[in-house]
């Protein structure tokens, strides 16, 4: 059966920051989805909570599986969500998953901080977009630029999003994890700070460091991303004894 794909983006942004990685997915033959979010892209009309956030992620990872093992990947919020998600006591039926950008736990000083941060960020004239735009014309190639905010910032969602995360038991949930798992962080980014103790309690899973580059990780390097989603996908093929649907 072939490896079904489900992208979950991260905080402010949408399902077309995947673009690039759903292009090349599509042109292998492999099915592909990437979801919005409460709150954001499509749903920015909604609020976002954590319930609907985690019913999200399972309405497309269930769907998937009736057809194939699958391949969750997570980016930053998306990727901390989809921890607690895959560790889930009662495991989805997920064959293997990607962690990107989000080897961080968030909560205490560094999450108040984060929040303190994006709140005088949003403050500025036009939200900041003035800057934001300078940033990602700066460190993005011209393939993947206009694909953080294609569908729209969810700016208003960001505050409650933030102080919702704070609740996962990320480590607990890890420690359940039992499907082939990847961290992949950029050289750069600033939530690698709980890296080791990531690894450490995950000791299976393989951490990829991308060289030269920052948080966006799936942008900065579009190519480098694409060939570790068919990393794993090969990784799951050679697996091929994994169940997929009936695993509930």
């Amino acid at each position: 059966m072939t490896v079904q794909v489900v992208l979950v983006h991260g905080i402010r942004t949408s399902a077309s920051m995947w673009r690039v990685q759903a292009a090349h997915l599509r042109d292998r033959g492999i099915p592909v989805t990437a979801v919005d979010l409460p709150g954001h892209g499509s749903r920015m009309a909604e609020v976002f909570t954590l319930d609907e956030a985690f019913a999200t992620i399972d309405r497309a990872v269930r769907a998937a599986a009736l057809e194939g093992p699958v391949l969750l990947a997570g980016h930053s919020m998306g990727g901390l969500l989809s921890i607690d998600y895959v560790g889930a006591e009662n495991p989805p039926p997920v064959a293997g998953f990607i962690a990107a950008s989000c080897t961080a736990i968030p909560r205490g000083a560094g999450l108040a901080t984060y929040r303190f941060l994006a709140r005088r960020f949003d403050a500025l004239p036009d939200r900041g977009m003035w800057l934001t735009q300078r940033m990602l014309a700066a460190t993005l190639p011209e393939e993947t630029r206009a694909d953080f905010g294609a569908g729209g910032y969810a700016f208003d969602a960001q505050d409650v999003a933030l102080r919702s995360l704070s609740v996962l038991d990320l480590l607990t949930a890890l420690a359940r994890i039992d499907v082939p798992l990847w961290f992949i962080n950029g050289q750069y980014d600033q939530l690698r700070v709980n890296e080791r103790l990531f690894t450490s309690i995950a000791p299976h899973a393989e951490l990829i460091v991308v060289p030269r580059t920052s948080h966006l990780v799936t942008a900065m390097r579009p190519r480098v991303f694409n060939a570790l989603l068919d990393l794993a996908i090969a990784t799951i093929d050679a697996r091929g004894d994994l169940p997929t649907a009936s695993r509930s």
